[in-house]
C-alpha cells in the first residue's frame, strides 16, 4: 500500500466523520433518540481513530537511532491497535450502555424528521468515504478477496478505514431501523434495540481489528510470493548455489528484514564468497524493494548434517 493512498482514504474518512458527528449530535438534542446519540459517539470515535492513524503514520517516518536501530515503522501498528481499543470502549461499550438504558426507560422520539434526515445524510457521506477507501485499496489488493486483503495486508490503515466505514454504514441501517420501528409502533424500546445492535457491531469490528493488528505487532513474515522472489534472487547458481534456510520479518508495512543462510561451494575463496554475498543482496533488493535490512550467512551445505536433525531448517548446514 502506498502511504499516499492510505492518507487520502484517512483524510476522506476524517472529513466525513466530523461532519456526520456534528449532525448526529444536533439530531439527538432535538429528537432524544438514543440511536442518534450512539451513532454520534461512534462517528466521534471514528474521527479520533483517523487522527490516531495519521499520527502513527507521521511517527513511523522518524529516522532510526541507537535505541531503535531498525527504525519506527511499527508505530503504525501500535496506533492501529489503539484504534481497536477506542472503537471497543468509546464506541461499542457506550452504545451497549445507552441501548440498555433506553430499553429500561423508553420514551418517544420527538421531531422524527431530524434523525431520519441526518441518517440519510450520514449514509451518503459514509458511502463516499467507503468508496474512496475501496478505490485506494484496489490499487494493491490484486486478486485477493476482501477478507483475504484485510487479513494479509501489512499496512494497517486501509483495512482499518474499510472496516470502520463498512461498520458505520451497517450501523446507520440499524439506527434507521430502530428509529423507524420506534416511530411506527410509538414504542421507544425499538430505538434502544437499534442502539444495542450498533454496540454489538462495533465491538465485533473492534475485536477483528485487535486480532489483526496484534499479529502485526508480534511480527509477521513476508508474503509467500515475496519469500519466493527473495529465494530465487539470492541464488546465482555459481557461488551461491542455494538457500539453506531463511527468515523474514516486517519491521514496518514497507520495510522487511531478511536473514538467510546460503550455500556456497567449499572451494570458493573468502573474497569470492564476499562478492557473491554483496551481489545476492543487490539482487534481493531489486526483486523485493521492501527488503531494506538483509543478513546473509554463507555455509557449506551438507546432506549428512541436513539429515541429522529432526528439523533440517534448524540444523547448521542443512537445507
Amino acid at each position: 500500500m502506498s502511504a499516499s493512498g492510505g492518507t487520502r482514504a484517512i483524510i476522506a474518512a476524517l472529513s466525513a466523520n466530523l461532519a456526520i458527528a456534528a449532525s448526529k449530535f444536533v439530531a439527538f438534542a432535538l429528537s432524544g433518540s438514543s440511536s442518534m446519540l450512539a451513532e454520534g459517539v461512534h462517528s466521534l470515535a471514528d474521527s479520533g481513530n483517523q487522527a490516531l492513524l495519521l499520527i502513527g503514520g507521521k511517527k513511523a517516518k522518524q529516522a532510526a537511532d541507537e535505541e531503535h536501530p531498525f527504525g519506527y515503522g511499527r508505530e503504525r501498528y501500535v496506533y492501529a491497535f489503539l484504534v481497536s481499543i477506542v472503537l471497543f470502549s468509546v464506541g461499542g461499550m457506550f452504545a451497549l450502555y445507552e441501548g440498555y438504558e433506553k430499553i429500561r426507560h423508553p420514551h418517544a422520539i420527538d421531531r422524527w424528521y431530524w434523525p431520519v434526515g441526518v441518517l440519510v445524510f450520514a449514509m451518503l457521506a459514509e458511502g463516499s468515504s467507503f468508496r474512496t477507501a475501496i478505490k485506494e485499496s484496489n490499487h494493491t489488493r490484486g486478486s485477493q478477496s476482501w477478507i483475504e486483503y484485510i487479513r494479509r495486508a501489512k499496512a494497517p490503515e486501509l483495512p482499518v478505514v474499510l472496516l470502520e466505514d463498512f461498520g458505520a454504514l451497517i450501523g446507520l441501517v440499524f439506527a434507521l431501523a430502530g428509529v423507524g420501528l420506534a416511530l411506527a409502533t410509538d414504542d421507544g424500546v425499538w430505538d434502544g434495540i437499534g442502539t444495542l445492535a450498533i454496540g454489538t457491531l462495533l465491538i465485533t469490528i473492534a475485536l477483528v481489528l485487535a486480532a489483526e493488528t496484534k499479529s502485526l505487532l508480534i511480527g509477521e513474515s513476508a508474503r509467500p510470493e515475496s519469500v519466493a522472489r527473495i529465494r530465487a534472487a539470492a541464488v546465482d547458481g555459481a557461488t551461491v548455489t542455494g538457500v539453506i534456510h531463511m527468515r523474514t520479518l516486517h519491521l514496518g508495512p514497507e520495510e522487511l528484514l531478511v536473514a538467510a543462510k546460503v550455500a556456497v561451494r567449499h572451494e570458493d575463496t573468502a573474497t569470492e564468497v564476499a562478492r557473491a554475498i554483496d551481489a545476492a543482496e543487490e539482487r534481493i533488493r531489486a526483486a523485493e524493494p521492501f527488503a531494506r535490512v538483509i543478513y546473509l550467512e554463507p555455509d557449506i551445505y551438507s546432506e549428512t548434517a541436513a539429515a541429522a536433525g529432526p528439523d533440517p531448517a534448524q540444523t547448521p548446514g542443512g537445507r
